[in-house]
């Protein structure tokens, strides 16, 4: 479990760029209630998580590390890793347009 996840910190960059909670979520591959359990400080964030959180927030995956508690581990995968999580993210997101369009 995380030490100390920051959520006004992460609520202020989701709103800086205009995103909520379950695109984050969804660009991460997880459920609204594993990422309501991040928030909560009762789960923690995986590497690959980390790194699709660095990448919607535009910030370096040390800062998500540090801002959601310091046990998170920071991504360091090489290329296979990313386009591998990329790809997850895609169709995560894909299916989260599908959604919303019904």
């Amino acid at each position: 479990m995380a030490l100390f996840f920051d959520t006004g910190w992460f609520d202020a960059r989701l709103a800086e760029r205009g995103l909520s909670r379950r695109v984050m979520a969804a660009a991460a591959g997880m459920s609204e209630a594993d990422l309501t359990l991040v928030f909560k400080d009762q789960r923690e964030l995986s590497a690959a998580e980390v790194a699709a959180f660095a990448e919607l927030l535009g910030a370096a995956p040390a800062e998500i590390a540090r801002q959601a508690g310091v046990s998170t581990p920071v991504p360091g995968g090489g290329p296979e890793a990313r386009f591998s999580s990329l790809e997850r993210r895609v169709a995560a997101l894909e299916a989260e347009l599908a959604r919303l369009r019904r």
